[in-house]
């Protein structure tokens, strides 16, 4: 995969970002968001995690750099200090909501693989963050039962945000929005699904995108009908929803 500075001629008109999930139509367009915005202002530990991750062979599963981007202004602008994140890979968005938040902030972050994690635990360690994190290996529904029965935590989290088995983004909802704080966010990752969303039956889709296009579907319809919280679908990445708790 071509490196991110490389001119976009060289590379027949793909995106440069590794795993990209844009959503404009246009690459070059992209790419001016990418140089003009993202990479100027990228934090050097967020730059090394990435370039790290584009050799990886799931590198498509990273969360791109203009989400990144997006993720740590959203996070100082509602003032978050505690977090959580389902769904981890190697730590891009980990680590970018880890610099955003204050020094007392926490994040819980699940993943069901450690091995991926620890690919970028040293830049995160090297950044000075780690001890924000709270990492649990292991599928998340698990814990967020636990976490409801004890009942303690109850609107206790001021965002969180889902990247992780889109066949269970329902069922984490459902535990989510009692843990969630009235007024905070919960964002989800990938809501418009590589545009399969919009995708006639009949369209050539790979396999992964077409299994995963019906949970998405059932996601994006249980919010838009979920009275307590507003939401608000960006296009950003592969497409982002936040869903502000309001009852």
């Amino acid at each position: 995969m071509a490196e991110s500075g490389e001119s976009k001629e060289n590379q027949g008109g793909r995106h440069q970002e590794v795993g990209h999930k844009s959503l404009l139509q246009s690459d070059a367009l992209y790419q001016y968001i990418l140089e003009t915005s993202v990479y100027p202002r990228e934090p050097e530990a967020m730059k090394e995690l990435r370039e790290l991750t584009a050799n990886h062979p799931w590198n498509i599963m990273t969360t791109s750099a203009d989400e990144g981007q997006f993720l740590n202004m959203l996070l100082k602008l509602i003032n978050a200090k505690n977090t959580m994140e389902i769904g981890v890979y190697t730590g891009y968005s980990l680590l970018a909501t880890a610099l955003a938040l204050p020094e007392d902030g926490k994040i819980l972050a699940m993943d069901i693989n450690r091995e991926n994690y620890e690919l970028g635990l040293p830049v995160i360690q090297k950044a000075g963050v780690a001890y924000k994190i709270d990492f649990r290996e292991g599928p998340a529904l698990p814990v967020l039962d636990q976490m409801i029965e004890d009942g303690k935590l109850h609107g206790t989290f001021d965002f969180i945000f889902v990247d992780a088995d889109k066949d269970n983004y329902i069922n984490y909802h459902k535990r989510l929005i009692e843990l969630v704080k009235v007024g905070g966010v919960i964002g989800y990752d990938n809501t418009l699904w590589n545009g399969s969303v919009v995708a006639p039956p009949d369209a050539p889709l790979r396999k992964y995108v077409r299994y995963y296009r019906d949970f998405v579907l059932e996601l994006n319809k249980a919010l838009a009908a979920d009275p307590r919280i507003e939401i608000c679908m960006l296009p950003v990445g592969d497409g982002v929803t936040l869903c502000r708790r309001i009852s």
